[in-house]
């Protein structure tokens, strides 16, 4: 049987499901703030990484539009604890929660069959890595002799082959990084024991584990649990498995057929979804800027699905041809995407480079975009936002305006 849903009910289990509706929670004290971020990690199960730095990095940029005004010490603690979370390939390059270690022992096997790491890994090199890591460990490729053969960015070091295979294979695990070095240590001195080894895992190509099935049909339900609602492709693009495995196991896994308003393709939801969706709950959406990276906003066919934006990254693409900006924001407010934001910082200042309203009414969409710039100023210690570049250009005043009353009602 399959139930119907509209598009509304759509992005707001969505919502719900990312932490992004509700009233954002006090502060409080560090260690209350860590823990927060502890939770997110488990309910989100995946928190993407990446070297882009403008307001933050998008791993603090997450937290942030969760939790608000959070201490970025706070964030980088609770990630980094070498205790709560290791770093690995899921949807890409995440911080994930260390209870998910098993569930990876699928992909673990894969890159040790496949037995390259982009470049030829020699055994000699990997016995010195892992002589060095068991004598001197924990450390970074700097204290192993270096990432680079030469300037270019693909001509790695053997010692940094050799660890990346390592850690791609799960014999190492990165669990903190320093100054945005990778930290290595051996899996066997981080790794809990019995998120290693249990009775009954199966042993292959040297990685103990669950079962290859047994990883796919966990990382399926818990694909479909981080996105309460979803095509097999949304589901699938979680963790980067399959499509015909999310539709070939999700019956099995209790979830439910749904058919979503104006969605072309099948979708599939979580009990515990459709129960939030039952009780009618009518908590508001928050008013923030999104990283790019936020898996709210992660995978773009479903964020035109549940938004109506078409979204991305335009931070490799030449600057003359860019629409909307280095690393525009998207402005979530009152549950819509109503803007985007490319911000960047001058000194004390946060510029608003370019902001591209959505179609739709120039006044809320104002209003969004001022509330989020001036939530965003006081998080990264800005007393000061300017303005520049407003699309379209007859919404500019609109903007400005918006901002300045809107710095003047939170002074």
């Amino acid at each position: 049987m399959s139930v119907s849903i509209t598009a509304d009910q759509a992005k707001r289990i969505a919502l719900w499901r990312q932490g992004l509706l509700g009233p954002m929670p006090a502060a409080g004290k560090s260690a209350a703030q860590e823990q927060r971020v502890h939770d997110m990690v488990r309910s989100l199960g995946a928190v993407q990484l990446d070297t882009i730095s403008v307001l933050a990095r998008t791993h603090e940029l997450v937290a942030y539009a969760r939790y608000g005004a959070i201490d970025r010490a706070a964030i980088e603690a609770a990630y980094w604890n070498g205790d709560s979370s290791f770093e690995y390939w899921s949807h890409a390059a995440c911080i994930l929660p260390v209870e998910a270690w098993p569930l990876f022992a699928f992909r673990r096997r894969h890159y040790a069959r496949r037995g390259i790491r982009w470049h030829e890994v020699t055994q000699k090199s990997i016995e010195s890595v892992l002589a060095r890591l068991r004598s001197d460990g924990p450390l970074t490729t700097k204290d192993i002799g270096g990432a680079k053969s030469s300037g270019e960015w693909w001509d790695w070091s053997d010692s940094k082959i050799a660890i990346e295979f390592l850690l791609d294979t799960g014999v190492v695990v990165c669990t903190s990084r320093v100054g945005w070095r990778r930290v290595y240590d051996l899996a066997e001195r981080v790794i809990p024991s019995e998120l290693r080894t249990q009775r009954g895992w199966s042993d292959d190509e040297g990685v103990v584990g669950p079962s290859d099935g047994d990883c796919i049909r966990a990382l399926v339900l818990a694909g479909a649990d981080v996105m309460g609602v979803g095509t097999a492709d949304d589901i699938a693009d979680v963790h980067r498995i399959s499509k015909a495995d999310v539709r070939r196991h999700a019956p099995e896994l209790g979830l439910v057929s749904v058919s979503v308003a104006g969605w072309k393709d099948p979708a599939f939801a979580t009990p515990a979804a459709l129960e939030w969706l039952d009780s009618g709950a009518k908590s508001k959406s928050r008013t923030t800027l999104l990283s790019p990276f936020d898996s709210i906003i992660w995978h773009r066919p479903r964020t035109l699905r549940l938004f109506g934006m078409h979204h991305r990254l335009e931070a490799y693409t030449p600057a003359p041809k860019r629409v909307h900006g280095y690393f525009a924001m998207p402005v979530l407010h009152r549950g819509e995407l109503v803007a985007r934001v490319d911000p960047k910082r001058e000194g004390p200042v946060l510029v608003a480079s370019r902001v591209t309203l959505e179609e739709g009414s120039v006044s809320h969409a104002a209003q969004g975009v001022a509330e989020a710039l001036i939530q965003a100023a006081r998080w990264v210690g800005s007393d000061e936002i300017r303005v520049d570049t407003v699309i379209p250009s007859s919404a500019a005043r609109a903007v400005r305006s918006a901002v300045k009353d809107a710095r003047r009602l939170a002074s």
